[in-house]
């Protein structure tokens, strides 16, 4: 990893973590870094650069090598919200345009070649932010509802044809959950579908930011699937989050991109526990506790952190 030591002197880091600067934007040709994505050795991270995210402008998508070398760049249409690559296939999801209006770009990082798929007018009313791959599926987050209460999907299951995304719906925004922290049946309302990821467990976990809360979906689209519904809170006032990673071994870095500070930050301990989270808050790094929804800030003074990733060692 980059060893750079952050100059943002308002970047501070609790003990006994640690954080250095990875990269940094550059003005006038990529900025606003947001979502992070790793493949072979490889960082890729999706700058928004002020596009609009009803379409409009354009992102571009930078590869890194994991001392934070600049490998290769690529401009897509839209505003990037999400990255992820596709484990079977160790292709590239490149998801533009969460409010409206949205597309993907499908990238092959060996050779930068690249295919555009377009959805149909989303059911919701907004756009997709987020995408998971969970076995043979891939899933996909409902960004910016029409309706209040939210009846409509705020997570579907993606399936490509010909030059179109097919989405079916796998959880509702009023769906019926059981929270984690009383066990008590409680009945949603996802205002703000956003990042998305797996856990330890191969849950799906969707974080409606708006909402200051983290859903977990165990056997998505099964006839079992089960919903858990956890509250966020720091310094015991509800908190937004964007990303959340696991660690998945002791040793490795996470990534963490501060939007506005326009860095992405290097964060490290001595020890990182077994599946430990760790959320992007709404100027901190924190350690989430996945029984309690309790987060406890490991790297505070950034501007607007969003885009996580974690690298094992």
């Amino acid at each position: 990893m980059a060893a750079t030591t952050t100059t943002a002197a308002q970047v501070t880091a609790v003990q006994p973590y640690t954080v250095s600067v990875f990269a940094t934007s550059v003005p006038h040709v990529y900025y606003q870094p947001d979502s992070i994505a790793l493949w072979n050795g490889r960082v890729f991270i999706g700058y928004g650069n002020n596009a609009k995210p009803t379409g409009g402008g354009h992102s571009t998508i930078v590869e890194y090598a994991l001392d934070g070398t600049v490998l290769h760049k690529m401009n897509v249409k839209g505003h990037n919200d999400g990255l992820k690559v596709d484990p079977k296939t160790n292709l590239l999801w490149a998801l533009q345009n969460e409010d409206a209006n949205p597309n993907l770009v499908i990238i092959d990082p060996r050779n930068w070649g690249s295919k555009r798929y377009t959805f149909a007018k989303p059911a919701h009313g907004g756009g997709y932010d987020d995408m998971t791959f969970i076995g043979d599926d891939v899933y996909i987050s409902c960004s910016n509802p029409s309706n209040n209460p939210n009846t409509k999907q705020a997570i579907v299951k993606a399936t490509l044809n010909g030059t179109r995304v097919d989405v079916t719906p796998v959880l509702l925004g009023d769906a019926n959950a059981t929270d984690i922290t009383t066990g008590q049946p409680v009945q949603l309302n996802l205002q703000d579908p956003d990042s998305m990821t797996k856990d330890a467990e191969g849950d799906l976990v969707l974080d409606s930011q708006a909402d200051a809360e983290l859903i977990f979906v165990r056997h998505p689209g099964a006839a079992e699937q089960g919903v858990f519904h956890l509250a966020l809170t720091s310094g015991g006032t509800s908190a937004q989050i964007d990303d959340t990673v696991f660690a998945y071994s002791s040793q490795g870095v996470i990534l963490a991109s501060d939007r506005d500070g326009e860095t992405v930050y290097a964060i490290t301990t001595p020890f990182f526990g077994p599946t430990e989270a760790y959320s992007a808050g709404p100027t901190f790094v924190g350690r989430l506790d996945p029984h309690t929804g309790v987060l406890t800030p490991v790297v505070t003074g950034m501007v607007s952190p969003h885009g996580m990733t974690f690298v094992g060692q």
